[in-house]
């Protein structure tokens, strides 16, 4: 297994290929990361490395200074850890930069985010529930209805559909293409959407 990175998405464009054709994409700023820790089989049970995006300097406590000093990289905003093959852990050593030198144009990568968060909603949004009849004198346009149950067993069963909080959910998309790599810019050009809003985190796996 090899490891990721961190990016930010930037936002969505299209760009024109080389037979002229128009494609979406969605520009990742991915990295650079710095490995802050390494896991050790023997130590911990598996091998994976811990990687920082994002450097932060206020308002930095000295559980996290201490936790970040091996590496002599500062201390950043996001932490991930990508598990690494025990075979591949000896060519990472702390405080060493991951870029997106490691991704290449036409690689398929999976990437994982967070939909955007749409706060309360009722079970029309938030499940697609037809609702009532919109016609006058109805007093049923957007409920969820009947909910309960009989006297047995006089409860709601688990898992109901109801309103709540919708979106704000880790999502993943596998097997897309890497139209372009940025080295300059530290970006990556993605075909198609990825989850979250502009400015949101992401995790960048081959």
């Amino acid at each position: 297994m090899a490891a990721g990175l961190i990016g930010k998405k930037v936002g969505m464009t299209q760009i024109f290929k080389e037979d002229g054709k128009v494609v979406p994409v969605t520009v990742i700023e991915a990295g650079p990361c710095y490995v802050i820790q390494k896991k050790e089989a023997e130590k911990d049970g598996y091998t994976a490395i811990q990687i920082g995006f994002m450097k932060k300097e206020k308002n930095i406590n000295r559980p996290e200074a201490g936790h970040f000093k091996a590496s002599g990289q500062g201390v950043f905003r996001k932490l991930k850890e990508f598990r690494v093959a025990a075979k591949e852990i000896s060519g990472y050593e702390l405080g060493s930069e991951l870029n997106v030198t490691m991704f290449e144009a036409g690689q398929k990568i999976k990437v994982t985010g967070f939909t955007k968060g749409r706060g309360f909603t009722g079970v029309v949004k938030r499940w697609g529930f037809n609702g009532g009849r919109n016609t006058h004198g109805s007093k049923f346009h957007r409920k969820g209805g009947s909910v309960g149950q009989n006297v047995m067993p006089g409860k709601i069963w688990k898992g109901k559909r109801m309103a709540g909080h919708y979106g704000n959910e880790q999502v993943t998309v596998k097997n897309l293409e890497i139209v372009k790599v940025v080295p300059a810019d530290n970006t990556i050009i993605v075909k198609g959407a990825i989850p979250g809003a502009t400015g949101g985190i992401v995790y960048i796996k081959k």
